[in-house]
């Protein structure tokens, strides 16, 4: 039986991972978020209504479901305390339920200001981050000189770690970007405000998943962006700042490689992604309207409109081997319905010496142009289809073709966005 379940993207992020992880919480007793930050944006729709969360685990909104944070995810305790106080507007209450990582580095304001002023000086060489201060919180852990979650425990300490990083800070917004300068007494107040709204919340959390895993918990642990963002095996340097593929679940919990059971890969029926870097199947035409409009294809954290393409099968098969993954989701079934052919990148052409790559290698994506598949399109509705039987004979052929470029299952299908618009073809829990 699978008790540890690994779910994370395996393209651009924006898969709907944090459908799929509320949809699977259902037979959970933990979901762990790893890694990443608040640029993170998981839509979730309860019948109709939409929940969008961007820093607490997709499992919560399962009552009897325990949350953790782990020490891999960099947290702006504001936006933190913005996140639970939307949830109990919406009746959804996480008291003695989520957990946050004493390790977890902060996110503070003026990571957000430089992570804006950077992007802004590099002009058209801007990596198109959220602007939400991820990396440059990445960057001060690996320099350690972040201050973490813990650290609100003791206000003394607190204070002078704060100030000596703020000096640190407002001498290069000052003297570089010629920005005003942060008091860091209007930082450490607000600190302490959300210190005290979250103050039970933290402990070690690797603890609790060991003692979890003892127990024979079901955990599943919940994966941000998706493979080709991550900062080694992305497309680097337009990338996130985290690992997103499968290491940043180990070096992100304290959880061991053969406590990991299973690891599900989330892919779109298509591709898309958010900000600058290469994307070899990216569509300009009307097939990129229509794929936007029909799959809503605007950022939930930014509202930026993604970039969309045909399913790269290039950059699939790498994500599989990346991952060791055991079996694939497919997204947004439903969106290709309409279209009366769709389409497959099976390997990649350099434009120049007409070379053909079955590997993709993203030193070297400036290039290349897609090799494409044709399949007929089914032109038939499958929103809302829960069983497989009930899929169009050209959908099952075009997920069947997936499963063959991929070389792995695809063990669930989403045919909308509310939780049960979803077909189990296996049990994963088994």
């Amino acid at each position: 039986m699978n008790k540890n379940i690994v779910i994370l993207g395996t393209q651009w992020g924006d898969e709907g991972k944090g459908k799929i992880v509320d949809y699977l919480s259902t037979n959970s007793s933990y979901v762990v978020r790893y890694h990443g930050g608040h640029n993170a944006g998981h839509t979730l729709v309860l019948n109709g209504k939409k929940i969008v969360l961007h820093l607490i685990p997709s499992g919560l909104l399962h009552p009897k479901v325990i949350g953790i944070i782990s020490n891999g995810v960099v947290i702006s305790v504001s936006e933190l305390v913005k996140e639970i106080e939307m949830l109990k507007r919406n009746n959804f209450f996480i008291e003695n339920r989520l957990f946050i990582s004493d390790a977890a580095s902060l996110i503070l304001p003026f990571h957000i200001t430089m992570d804006i002023v950077r992007e802004k000086k590099l002009g058209v060489n801007a990596i198109g981050t959220t602007g939400r201060g991820i990396g440059p919180a990445y960057e001060d852990k690996i320099a350690r000189r972040s201050l973490r979650i813990g650290d609100l425990k003791n206000e003394k300490n607190l204070s002078i770690k704060l100030k000596k990083i703020v000096n640190y800070y407002n001498d290069q917004l000052l003297s570089i970007y010629k920005h005003k300068p942060f008091d860091y007494h209007l930082i450490l107040k607000d600190l302490l405000e959300a210190k005290n709204i979250i103050n039970d919340m933290i402990t070690d959390t690797t603890i609790m998943l060991h003692d979890a895993i003892e127990n024979k918990k079901i955990i599943i642990f919940e994966g941000a962006q998706g493979s080709f963002l991550d900062i080694d095996h992305g497309t680097y340097p337009y990338v996130t700042s985290s690992n997103s593929t499968i290491g940043g679940v180990i070096t992100g919990t304290g959880v061991g490689p053969k406590n990991i059971d299973y690891i599900l890969g989330v892919t779109k029926a298509y591709s898309t992604r958010v900000g600058n870097g290469p994307f070899p199947t990216e569509l300009f035409n009307s097939i990129d309207s229509y794929l936007s409009k029909k799959g809503n294809e605007f950022g939930s954290t930014t509202g930026r409109k993604r970039r969309t393409g045909w399913l790269d099968g290039v950059a699939l098969r790498y994500a599989v081997k990346l991952n060791s993954l055991s079996a694939l989701c497919i997204t947004k079934l439903d969106v290709l319905d309409d279209l009366k052919e769709i389409k497959i990148c099976i390997a990649y052409q350099n434009v120049n010496t007409l070379e053909i790559y079955h590997n993709i290698s993203f030193s070297n994506l400036e290039n290349i142009q897609p090799i494409y598949e044709t399949y007929t399109g089914w032109m038939e509705q499958t929103s809302g289809i829960k069983k497989i039987e009930e899929l169009p004979k050209a959908a099952k052929n075009y997920i069947k073709c997936i499963e063959k470029i991929a070389g792995i299952p695809v063990h669930i299908i989403s045919t909308g966005p509310d939780r049960n618009d979803t077909i189990l073809v296996k049990n994963i829990f088994l």
